[in-house]
């Protein structure tokens, strides 16, 4: 099974815009931010939809086309990029009923739903302590 890399490239994506708007430049067209990403802008555009129906960024039409920021870098944590892209839980159980004859598949479903419910918040938990502006931080101003 591939791992999810939806949240990393909108962080990814974040971070640059929030670099590029402390660099003056504070609106950027989906295909500046998909070279950074290293990806097509069809891609970053998906993502970027995502954080626009969540309120972290914005876009502008017509002349100065663009998206930005919509709240400063400090006030955006890295569990609303969760929110904002990842549509469901971060396990899921079976897609059909497992036996209930079965020892094993009568209490499946319980003991992983508690289990995989600990194991969100703890994320969920990890992830509201970072903000976009410590993850610009740790990308470019702290690198050796």
């Amino acid at each position: 099974m591939a791992a999810n890399s939806r949240v990393t490239i909108a962080v990814h994506a974040l971070t640059w815009m929030a670099l590029a708007a402390r660099r003056g430049q504070p609106v950027m067209t989906s295909d500046e931010v998909a070279a950074s990403v290293n990806t097509n802008a069809v891609i970053i555009r998906r993502s970027l939809g995502d954080l626009r129906g969540k309120g972290l960024v914005e876009v502008r039409h017509g002349a100065g086309a663009g998206w930005s920021l919509a709240r400063e870098p400090a006030e955006i944590t890295l569990l609303d990029v969760y929110d904002a892209v990842e549509p469901g839980p971060l396990f899921a159980l079976h897609h059909s009923e497992p036996n209930l004859r079965c020892p094993v598949g009568k209490g499946i479903r319980p003991a992983l739903t508690t289990i995989y419910g600990g194991v969100e918040d703890v994320l969920r938990r990890e992830l509201a302590q970072t903000t976009i502006a410590d993850v610009l931080r740790e990308t470019v101003d702290e690198r050796p």
